[in-house]
């Protein structure tokens, strides 16, 4: 079974609203409560769909590049050095591989803007 925001706010007694404010490290949450949501999310493994989030926010934290082929050391210095950045700032990367075809490359940045 799937456990859901909902799931988690039943077990814990409280509302979805709290959970969310829990999981976000709302400061506005009493100790205890907290304490009681974090130990149901434990308890079910609990897992925030990122899916959910990012439609909610409206935004994926994610970063798209297309490099002309992989296997050049050139895009791979700087596909490496994007995803570092990327992900000390909370951002995930998607590495599409061009193979020096535009056609392909076009293709990819449709996916991406999708």
């Amino acid at each position: 079974m799937k456990v859901d925001i909902k799931t988690v706010a039943d077990k814990a007694g409280v509302s979805t609203a709290t959970v969310s404010r829990v999981l976000r490290d709302y400061s506005g949450v009493k100790e205890k409560t907290r304490k009681k949501v974090l130990k149901v999310i434990t308890d079910l493994n609990y897992e925030v769909n990122a899916v959910a989030r990012s439609l909610r926010q409206k935004r994926t934290n994610t970063i798209g590049i297309i490099v002309g082929n992989v296997l050049s050391q050139f895009y791979s210095i700087i596909a490496k050095s994007v995803e570092d950045v990327a992900q000390k700032n909370g951002y995930n990367m998607i590495l599409c591989n061009g193979d020096d075809d535009p056609q392909k490359e076009l293709k990819y940045l449709k996916v991406l803007k999708s």
